[in-house]
């Protein structure tokens, strides 16, 4: 089911807004504050956004730059803002439509079934193409060997990419520094274990809260490491 993020600060619009979504099948959240709906939508996953622009805390405008500066999802901006330049404006910070209030809701529907279906065919099909590991906050794109930890990408080294690749795809599963050793750098770990505990702790510096009380790689003592679901 395709999930929706209303950002908007009028309840009685957001429910109405909502209602009609979840009549045609949609999974909908609402957020009435800019700053919390911008960190649900960034950290996430929301298949497309309703962003109204008049907003406490951070503005729709905002939020909509921050998205893009992200992700590609589909923003539909709402405004009872009439004016051209903010037409322009929105449009020009990425929302793929702006539409004014009042507006039918029936409208709303079917301009975000449009959106959806458009953006499926331009990279539903190269997305669906890719190898792609989720886990609680952290996305691995295996096949664009990129990271986002909580919707930011983070860069990682060649062997920092294979190894916590390696970690995720066997989760709760202990190896020892040997194994990794032997796994990702394909030989013999003799004298070069110490090359392991370095690589995990560049890792942890990327993807961990706090690097001493980590959430997903855990040392587990006189073993090896591993990584938690």
């Amino acid at each position: 089911m395709s999930r929706i993020l209303i950002i908007e600060d009028e309840e009685s619009i957001a429910d109405l807004e909502k209602d009609y979504l979840e009549l045609s099948g949609f999974d909908v959240e609402i957020e009435n504050r800019g700053d919390v709906g911008l960190k649900r939508a960034l950290s996430e996953e929301f298949d497309l956004f309703i962003l109204d622009l008049m907003l406490p805390e951070i503005d729709g405008f905002e939020i909509c730059k921050e998205i893009r500066n992200h992700k590609n999802t589909p923003v539909i901006m709402v405004s009872a803002k009439k004016d051209d330049i903010d037409k322009i404006r929105g449009l020009g910070l990425g929302a793929d439509d702006y539409m004014t209030k009042p507006f039918s809701p029936s409208e709303l529907v079917a301009r975000v079934k449009a959106h959806m279906a458009r953006y499926d065919r331009l990279v539903g099909f190269s997305a669906a193409k890719n190898d792609v590991i989720e886990i609680r906050g952290i996305k691995i794109d295996k096949t664009a060997r990129r990271v986002w930890v909580n919707g930011e990408e983070k860069n990682f080294t060649t062997k920092e990419f294979d190894l916590l690749t390696f970690l995720a795809e066997n989760p709760n599963h202990v190896f020892t520094k040997e194994e990794l050793f032997r796994e990702i750098w394909d030989m013999e770990s003799i004298g070069d274990i110490a090359t392991v505990t370095v690589h995990i702790k560049k890792i942890r510096e990327k993807i961990e809260v706090n690097t001493a009380k980590p959430q997903y790689i855990e040392t587990i003592w006189g073993v090896g490491y591993r990584f938690k679901i």
